[in-house]
């Protein structure tokens, strides 16, 4: 399971802020490889994809047009954080706090 450190906040302005959501983190399997689930349910599109931390629901990011994972995170109580589920990105989001966070070293 990967740890997480908080990076920047939503402006990517460097923050000493801690992100209290980060032992909600779980080791997840994703939800689906095939693409955005509820995009798929609904024969929607996506852009990018990003995995909910806590669950592992794979929804879409918020420049496509249904936003999936963020509203994930809105309506599920305690699945704050996802992580991008693009090939070669190593990266998260918590949505409460609208911080970005790289793997802890």
């Amino acid at each position: 399971m990967s740890t997480w450190q908080v990076a920047s906040d939503v402006e990517g302005r460097p923050t000493a802020k801690e992100c209290p959501h980060l032992d909600h983190v779980r080791d997840v399997a994703p939800s689906t490889t095939e693409g955005c689930e509820d995009c798929l349910r609904v024969g929607g599109q996506w852009v990018h994809l990003r995995e909910c931390l806590v669950c592992g629901h794979v929804g879409c990011c918020d420049s496509s047009p249904n936003r999936h994972a963020s509203a994930h995170a809105g309506v599920t109580a305690g699945h704050e954080l996802a992580r991008s589920f693009e090939p070669g990105e190593d990266w998260a989001f918590c949505y409460a706090d609208e911080l970005f966070l790289l793997p802890a070293e």
